[in-house]
């Protein structure tokens, strides 16, 4: 018996590394699992390679249920199919695990808006079109009289909530990921759905350029960034279990599971009038000092 016995789970680009980690790890939880993968390099070139079907195979060898699928998740069309797949292969949808995406690195002054394009429409596209299908199912389930329990899992990074050098558009690209996190969840709920993010720290191809050495793994230690730490925590908000967790975003690193807090109020000044031009340095001096001291952007000491 699993957590996500009979549950029905799409994972996106989870051919490699982190998707392939949750696929394999819902699947031995019990869920029936669509792999997505279209099976792009790093940068989103076409390599002609299908890791979908490697783990499909890694899937149904250890007795699983799991089928490919190489849709685009940024493709709005193939997408709707792709979740109609899952509903018609095995009769139902429960969660979405939004984890597709490529980095075009480039610090600010040498992006190209073609690299932006590309990075805003993989990451933050590919997060809209599979989610607003899998809605739209179950908005229907719940129109119908019909339980709902389904599931939203979004993919954001430590890059996205308070920045990385050289990473401007993958930044910006998930600052937008977590907030539509929480208007999802907000949105949502009264449909039986929750919607959660996860800023994953692992060894993937979209770390070992950055953090190669930093990121490998150790002889003997724990290995603290392996995709397979952060599948337990996916498997979970994918259960029935987490109906109750909805609009949050979780750090994962190694052994370490982090509740981000995210932005909140500050200290503030009232000036109980228009503040004049000469006296907004002072308040602002004053208002720096007494806040608690950010994260630093990544990449910066």
């Amino acid at each position: 018996m699993g957590i996500c016995d009979d549950r029905v789970v799409i994972v996106t680009g989870a051919g490699r590394g982190l998707g392939r980690a949750y696929a394999l790890e819902l699947a031995a939880q019990g869920a029936a699992v669509v792999v997505n993968d279209l099976g792009v390099s790093n940068h989103g070139e076409d390599t002609g390679e299908s890791p979908a079907d490697a783990v499909v195979a890694e899937i149904t060898a250890a007795g699983g249920r799991a089928i490919a699928n190489h849709a685009d998740v940024a493709d709005w069309d193939a997408t709707g199919t792709m979740v109609a797949q899952a509903i018609e292969t095995f009769g139902g949808l429960h969660a979405v695990v939004n984890n597709a995406g490529f980095v075009r690195d480039r610090m600010f002054v040498s992006a190209t808006p073609d690299e932006w394009d590309a990075i805003m429409h993989v990451h933050l596209r590919g997060h809209f079109c599979t989610s607003r299908h899998a809605v739209d199912y179950w908005r229907g389930q719940a129109k119908a009289g019909k339980p709902v329990d389904g599931r939203i899992v979004n993919t954001t990074s430590g890059a996205g909530l308070h920045g990385s050098m050289g990473q401007t558009a993958y930044s910006t690209a998930k600052g937008g990921i977590a907030t539509m996190t929480l208007v999802q969840a907000a949105e949502l709920a009264r449909y039986g759905i929750t919607a959660n993010a996860l800023t994953p720290n692992a060894r993937t191809r979209m770390t070992e350029g950055a953090f190669g050495e930093a990121m490998s793994k150790k002889d003997g230690d724990f290995d603290t960034f392996a995709p397979e730490n952060t599948a337990p925590l996916v498997a979970w908000l994918c259960s029935a279990a987490s109906s109750e967790v909805t609009g949050q975003v979780f750090e994962l690193i190694g052994g370490k599971l982090t509740l981000c807090l995210g932005w909140s109020d500050g200290p503030s000044e009232d000036a109980g009038r228009m503040w004049q031009a000469e006296e907004v340095g002072g308040a602002v001096d004053r208002l720096m000092a007494d806040r608690p001291k950010a994260k630093p952007v990544w990449g910066t000491s």
